[in-house]
């Protein structure tokens, strides 16, 4: 596939938002047929378009209410020192 046009976008903007949709569902939002939907979906697997599919999972439910992004620094790069600095992380 070399250029998507408007219902391969279509197709990828609707996966994009639920990626469990039933074939039958996303032609009909599209505009297409059952048959050249689940085609294209194909195609699009096929050329790397869609490299997978995930699960989004409530955080919250999950007890995962805190995300860090951390900055470390350090004064000397040896040996020592990174081990101290993960003795010490896996202290915590």
């Amino acid at each position: 596939m070399s250029k998507l046009d408007r219902y391969d976008l279509s197709i990828l903007a609707e996966l994009q938002r639920d990626a469990r949709i039933s074939n039958q569902e996303l032609a009909e939002r599209i505009g297409l047929s059952p048959s050249p939907c689940s085609r294209r979906v194909k195609q699009l697997e096929d050329d790397g378009y869609i490299v997978r599919q995930v699960a989004l999972l409530d955080r919250k439910k999950l007890g995962l209410n805190l995300t860090a992004y951390v900055l470390i620094g350090m004064d000397r790069h040896t040996p020592e020192r990174f081990e101290n600095f993960e003795q010490q992380i896996r202290n915590l």
